[in-house]
């Protein structure tokens, strides 16, 4: 096959992989969580207000993350009109670019294996999770992931376009999330100078251009932001930065080793060959550590700094979330890249034990995805007509897999083979899981069923019920949903929304109104009712 030849074909199967994994499906099932809801309705609400600098919800400020994915909601907004969907394409954007950006350096700085490494990172569990949320932690990740390949390459090559590039990245980075990016940047690249003991490149790196470039990009918002709300200061730097990292202000309390089960799960279904890369690539830079400059070996060292420095800061952070080690985990999957590489020019037989473990993780996976509505509904695995199929088909699966690796095609085909569990699993969860996933975890079916009764003509209000529940409701409806456990309580007729059994506790100036089930949604354990105005009696 031709370079040329090869090249199309490369595109055809990153873009055709990015269109199934990232959008294929985007609908299939409700915002979740309560970060997408709320980080959709903000959009939204900007959008409406015709605001691009203060994040609003509820008609107040919201400002506890910068405004990048509010943006490109808004576009998406504008461009497709307010869904679920579109809030969840700026994710599945920002996925597809991270991955071409790791496709077009590997074909550049390291030919041979760029399509492994950039399928490799689109189909590990993080990246197919994240790109279909509408949250913040993809556009940081794609930023960020894009600004240190662009370091690494000025570092190799010396062009200033990659360091501009660098800083336009990191400051998009800032914009996304905050002042992390920054910060996780210079720290890799001090330690990457450390290991190499080449501290001129600190100096190098501190560019002026670059430095405008960061400034331009980055700063203007955070001006007209602080200008126009003088509590963002306090709020988003001291709260949602500091307090956040350096307390349990909001509670996300979690052990110190927290983030190791949380990688391996986040890298999925090359959790093994990657914990073997990184053997492998520490054997190889302690062997040569007195000679790394410019071999080969610096991407090993820059690649392991950038994977293990994130996990050990939000380790010692007093909140932890999943998020926040997705910056980390295209360094996994380009070290692993790397490793295939060296295999297979080198014509390494990958080690037994390895392969036999990744045939049955890669395979497994299928089993929980094909029993995900059991899974939902009991919480625990459960026999079925659908378990026994996909146990059935992952073993076929892992023999499949286990002897192909094991064959004289080796590590060649590690890519090929684990992507059929990948495909099939992400199918799976889809189309059998996702009406499940839709009535267990999003509010859209219970808003469906609410506005069948009431057109959203009233005011809505909660009581006793999860934070996912009241966000989900604010986006689905459109409007400010009021909280009794917040004091809120409607004067005027409203629509209330409950835990089952909750009736006997509503507030006394609610139990004195007239109050009329109009449902029950089951799969949350949810009733809601009419609500009279405060002037009418009980009959």
């Amino acid at each position: 096959m031709s370079e040329r030849s090869r090249s199309k074909t490369d595109w055809l199967l990153i873009l055709g992989f990015c269109a199934f994994l990232f959008f294929w499906g985007l609908n299939d099932f409700g915002l979740i969580g309560a970060d997408e809801p709320r980080y959709a309705q903000i959009a939204r609400e900007m959008l409406t207000r015709h605001d691009w600098i203060t994040p609003m919800l509820g008609g107040k400020p919201w400002l506890e993350k910068p405004p990048l994915y509010y943006w490109q909601a808004m576009i998406s907004y504008g461009v497709f009109g307010v869904s679920d969907w579109a809030a969840r394409l700026p994710s599945a954007l920002d996925a597809s670019f991270m991955v071409l950006g790791i496709y077009l350096f590997l074909r550049r700085f390291r030919p041979g294996f760029q399509l492994d490494g950039a399928l490799m990172t689109a189909s590990t569990a993080a990246a197919i999770g994240f790109s279909r949320a509408a949250a913040t932690d993809m556009p940081l990740a794609a930023s960020f992931t894009i600004g240190m390949l662009a370091w690494f390459a000025w570092y190799e090559s010396g062009k200033r376009i990659y360091l501009a590039a660098f800083y336009a990245f990191v400051g998009l980075g800032v914009l996304a999330k905050g002042p992390v990016a920054p910060f996780l940047a210079a720290v890799i690249i001090l330690l990457f100078a450390g290991f190499t003991r080449d501290s001129r490149i600190v100096w190098r790196t501190l560019w002026i251009p670059g430095i405008l470039v960061f400034c331009a990009v980055a700063l203007p918002w955070y001006v007209a932001v602080q200008l126009r709300n003088p509590e963002f200061f306090r709020v988003f730097i001291l709260q949602h930065n500091l307090a956040r990292f350096g307390t349990s202000l909001y509670h996300h309390e979690e052990p110190f080793w927290y983030y190791a089960p949380v990688a391996l799960l986040a890298l999925l279904p090359w959790s093994i060959f990657v914990v073997d890369s990184i053997f492998e690539s520490v054997r190889l830079w302690w062997a040569e550590r007195r000679t790394i400059v410019h071999t080969e070996d610096a991407l090993l060292v820059f690649l392991l700094i950038w994977l293990f420095f994130p996990i050990l800061f939000f380790s010692m952070s007093q909140s932890k979330l999943p998020g926040y080690l997705l910056p980390a985990m295209p360094a996994g999957t380009i070290l692993l890249a790397e490793y295939v590489r060296r295999h297979v020019t080198e014509q390494v037989r990958p080690p037994v034990f390895a392969v036999i473990l990744h045939s049955i993780i890669a395979s497994l996976t299928l089993i929980p995805a094909m029993s995900l509505p059991y899974l939902l509904i009991r919480h625990r695995l459960v026999w079925s007509p659908l378990t026994a199929v996909g146990t059935v088909i992952a073993v076929l699966l892992a023999a499949g897999i286990g002897a192909t690796l094991l064959s004289d095609l080796g590590l060649s085909m590690l890519r090929f083979v684990t992507l059929v569990p990948v495909v099939l699993s992400v199918a799976a969860i889809l189309r059998i899981g996702g009406p499940s996933l839709d009535e267990a975890l999003s509010a859209r079916p219970l808003a469906n069923e609410i506005n069948r009764v009431e057109a959203g003509l009233l005011p809505a209000a909660v009581f006793h019920v999860l934070r996912e529940t009241e966000y989900g409701l604010a986006f689905y409806r459109n409007q400010k949903i009021l909280s009794y456990d917040r004091g809120e309580i409607p004067s005027q007729p409203h629509v209330l929304v409950t835990s089952e059994g909750e009736l006997a506790r509503f507030p006394a100036s609610v139990r004195n109104r007239r109050v009329s089930l109009l449902g029950v949604f089951p799969p949350q354990h949810l009733e809601y009712y009419w609500v009279s105005g405060a002037v009418n009696q009980v009959h």
